[in-house]
């Protein structure tokens, strides 16, 4: 009988980020806030309650670092992506491209929209929105848009965006087909960008 044990390679040590992530999939797959939950998570991950408070005090803080890594990746990794493109028009065009293309409705944004009665969400929702209105500003501001132009097209820019995933999700049938979207986008941008 052999006595050598045979040694099981180390699994990799999880870290916060990937616990980030896990709740943010949690989120994304129809659980919403309720979905974050420690030991689900855990068995998620393959791992035991120990690796959470190794990288987390409470459920709260995962919470948090889930949040701040959805701003990382749903606002800020775009804004970086369509920064390569040197023309402010272009990269207008580009952003919205990029986020109102058909079927790119985001299951997650749209829970967090739906639980602005927890505060952490709140305060994720309004940094988003600032952040991102404040980017759609600068970009009609580039443009050639006054400073008071540039900001009401920067807000309805976002508002179309809104609207666009809600529908998108909710009622795709609502919104064109991807044959048509091309012509939807540009006749939206036209009008964005339409002056007097």
């Amino acid at each position: 009988m052999d006595m050598v044990q045979r040694q099981q390679p180390k699994k990799p040590r999880l870290t916060a980020l990937d616990w980030a992530e896990a709740a943010l999939t949690a989120i994304r797959e129809g659980g919403g806030l309720a979905a974050v939950a420690v030991e689900p998570l855990a068995t998620r991950l393959g791992t035991t309650k120990g690796s959470f408070y190794w990288h987390f005090t409470n459920r709260e803080a995962l919470i948090e670092a889930a949040l701040a890594r959805w701003v990382e990746a749903n606002t800020d990794e775009i804004i970086a992506a369509v920064e390569t493109e040197p023309d402010p028009e272009h990269r207008l065009r580009a952003l919205f491209k990029r986020v109102t293309k058909p079927g790119t409705a985001d299951p997650l944004e749209l829970s967090l929209l739906a639980s602005t009665d927890h505060p952490q969400v709140a305060a994720a929702l309004r940094q988003v929105t600032e952040r991102r209105i404040d980017y759609l500003t600068g970009l009609f501001a580039d443009v050639g848009f006054t400073e008071d132009e540039a900001r009401e097209r920067g807000l309805m820019a976002y508002s179309f965006y809104l609207g666009h995933s809600q529908l998108g999700h909710a009622v795709p049938s609502a919104l064109p087909s991807a044959e048509g979207f091309p012509e939807y986008l540009e006749a939206t941008m036209e009008t964005l960008l339409r002056r007097g």
